[in-house]
């Protein structure tokens, strides 16, 4: 096991195979996937497979790490960055099992993710997109220093991108 991050109550670390497990149930609830305009997967078995052939680590030396709280390492969700290669940006992400939302899991990984992108990654700027009527992970962006760019289609949704520089200088 491979952890990556450390804050106050969570280590963010990098996907395991059993973890297969908690991605086939996060892509099963109707309310984490609501905003996201991504599908549940068919069967456990097509989550183990996706998180075995899971590449980002290798290809880019980083990307969406398991969430897991200190005191219990239950895993309570997903938080990262990926590399998108088409738009040559770098994505903030997370996703969380719903009986974990509002108690700022989100926000302390988030917050993590975009220190570790820029001070250790060396990342110039990032980017988040949202659903429009995703207003709880809006405020997520907000709270991390995101700014808003513009809205646009994300998914067959209407979405917003919001975004964030790195000044060295």
């Amino acid at each position: 096991m491979k952890i990556i991050l450390e804050t106050e109550r969570l280590y963010l670390r990098e996907f395991i195979a059993s973890d297969g497990f908690h991605f086939y149930h996060l892509n099963n609830d109707f309310e984490v996937l609501r905003y996201t305009g991504n599908q549940p997967f068919k069967s456990l078995e097509e989550a183990m497979i996706f998180i075995k052939n899971y590449s980002d680590y290798k290809r880019n030396g980083y990307g969406r790490w398991a969430v897991c709280i200190k005191e219990t390492h239950e895993f309570i969700g997903w938080c990262g960055l990926k590399f998108e290669e088409k738009k040559e940006e770098t994505d903030l992400g997370y996703r969380f099992y719903k009986k974990h939302w509002g108690k700022g899991y989100a926000t302390e990984a988030a917050k993590a993710c975009v220190n570790y992108g820029f001070s250790v990654l060396k990342l110039k700027k990032l980017i988040g997109r949202v659903s429009i009527k995703n207003i709880a992970s809006i405020e997520v962006l907000k709270k991390c220093g995101f700014i808003y760019k513009n809205k646009f289609i994300y998914n067959h949704q209407p979405a917003v991108l919001y975004g964030m520089k790195y000044d060295r200088n």
